[in-house]
């Protein structure tokens, strides 16, 4: 296990690497199917897609969108 692993419980982090991921996104117009896609598509990213739910991608919405609003 190395420092830069993602897990569901890395929201912020999360955030942060779809935020670079995917610089040009709408978050007006993402899904949290979307969140939930890209997330398991990072590299970073190492833990079970069944342990997701609502609440988690949720909370990865919520940080990437207050990161982006801290930009204006």
């Amino acid at each position: 296990m190395t420092d830069d692993r993602l897990d569901w419980e890395s929201t912020y982090a999360i955030a942060l690497a779809l935020k670079r991921a995917y610089p040009q996104a709408n978050l007006k117009e993402v899904s949290l199917g979307q969140i939930y896609a890209w997330t398991l598509e990072l590299s970073e990213f190492q833990d079970d897609p069944l342990l997701a739910n609502d609440d988690i991608l949720s909370a990865i919405y919520q940080d990437w969108l207050e990161e982006i609003l801290h930009e204006q």
